[in-house]
């Protein structure tokens, strides 16, 4: 009896071992600017850690929304610091995990070589039919687009042409593929390794607008996650913020 007890036992342990452990899981909401740095960051993060990242690229408006409506995130890297903000004070993220995670760079590109000057004089000669921005009451990149324009003394002249992303993603697409000749992008979109890899550009001065400062908040369905707080340490190492400037952001 006792040898078909240990034989059960040991048969019952060898399934076990077999049945490969499934490695904690995080959903994470990120500002559609981020896309490209979050892409290479949550892949050395998964190296490093063995956690897994599930991405989900947007707008940080419609985020809100979503994660007040009981969205499953987990995390939130927005593109301000005014919505995780609010989501502390709704009790949806968790008080004192928000940071600011990078600081983000507007810059005026045309899919076009030659086309954007060094200076943004083009917007002063308007030889164009269309530029692309991202709707300002979603994107904070679209409010740094009107304010700049504002500063500029151009945006009622150019309102007529504006092409209206309904996030930073969708603007860039609209360049990209000629719908509108240039627009106000984030340089992360536009710039890796620490050059424009296409196109021209101008980069806009962080001094004609409100800084981009794009916070990251632990979210109250997170407050239990390893892999979620795992996470909120790893984009303050080094190696993620070596990724991260590369991409034209500053922290």
């Amino acid at each position: 009896m006792t040898i078909l007890i240990r034989s059960t036992f040991l048969a019952l342990m060898s399934i076990l071992l077999a049945i490969p452990v499934m490695a904690a899981e995080i959903n994470v909401a990120v500002a559609a600017n981020f896309t490209a740095p979050m892409k290479q960051i949550a892949a050395e993060f998964e190296k490093d850690t063995g956690y897994k990242t599930e991405l989900a690229f947007g707008s940080s408006g419609k985020f809100f929304a979503q994660i007040k409506n009981g969205a499953p995130f987990q995390l939130f890297l927005s593109a301000d610091d005014e919505t995780p903000s609010q989501l502390v004070k709704d009790g949806l993220a968790v008080a004192g995990s928000r940071f600011t995670y990078a600081i983000g760079t507007l810059v005026l590109w045309s899919a076009q070589p030659g086309f954007v000057d060094p200076k943004g004089e083009v917007l002063r000669k308007g030889h164009f039919n269309k530029i692309a921005i991202a709707n300002p009451k979603l994107a904070p990149y679209g409010t740094a687009a009107v304010e700049v324009l504002t500063r500029l003394g151009r945006l009622k002249a150019l309102q007529p042409k504006f092409v209206q992303g309904e996030n930073i993603s969708q603007t860039y697409q609209f360049v990209g593929t000629g719908n509108a000749e240039l627009g106000f992008v984030a340089l992360s979109q536009v710039m890796k390794n620490g050059r424009v890899t296409s196109g021209s550009a101008w980069i806009v001065p962080g001094t004609m607008h409100s800084p981009i400062r794009q916070d990251a908040v632990l979210l109250s369905t997170g407050r239990d996650n390893a892999a979620a707080k795992a996470l909120m340490a790893y984009l303050k190492t080094e190696k993620a913020k070596k990724i991260i400037r590369s991409y034209g952001y500053r922290i």
